[in-house]
């Protein structure tokens, strides 16, 4: 599968942004309970921040799947690891669908991971799901991801855990490119 990438318009994007983060399926996103508003607000503030960007996934050119890409040592986890330089941190969100495609997760967080790779400056990907989000734990750990610890979040206990290039280039095949469009093209492998 291939997935290309847009900046995400917190005003543009909130409806249908609205739609996934509430749905029950993405408990683990913690906005179950957010009004279109709210999902407008918080997607404006990343806008805004110089260390915290939204992406929509596209696949065919239509919204598959929600990128956050931040810099940990001003979001997220300030203060809870000891950064390293070439850390990125991310998270993302495949909707619920009444159609599952097999494989297609894994093949979200394999560009994903791809699209970060891209960077030679990052050397090294750091996630904090939540303990208890299993379904994550393993898509992380098929695309080369070795916990560390668990941690304690405001709002969470997190599993905090890194890949390196390396470690993802081992696990997936997947040698990420750079490219020269902003609609970066990346590649998840299906399974």
């Amino acid at each position: 599968m291939t997935f290309t990438f847009r900046p995400l318009d917190p005003l543009k994007d909130a409806e249908l942004l609205h739609g996934w983060v509430t749905h029950p399926k993405a408990a683990f996103w913690m906005m179950q309970d957010a009004r279109l508003q709210d999902v407008e607000r918080e997607y404006m503030r990343i806008a805004a921040h110089e260390h915290h960007h939204a992406y929509l996934g596209l696949r065919g050119g239509e919204p598959a799947f929600l990128m956050e890409q931040y810099d940990p040592r001003y979001v997220e986890l300030v203060g809870l690891y000891e950064p390293q330089p070439g850390d990125v941190g991310m998270h993302f969100l495949t909707p619920a669908t009444d159609t599952p495609v097999h494989g297609f997760t894994r093949s979200v967080i394999t560009a994903v991971m791809a699209r970060l790779f891209e960077d030679p400056a990052v050397r090294r990907v750091v996630v904090e799901p939540d303990v208890a989000n299993k379904a994550v734990h393993a898509l992380n750990e098929a695309v080369g991801f070795v916990p560390e610890r668990e941690i304690q979040k405001p709002e969470k206990k997190a599993l905090l855990s890194f890949c390196t290039r390396e470690q993802f280039v081992a696990a997936t095949g997947t040698a990420p490119t750079r490219t020269a469009a902003t609609g970066t093209a990346a590649t998840g492998a299906a399974v």
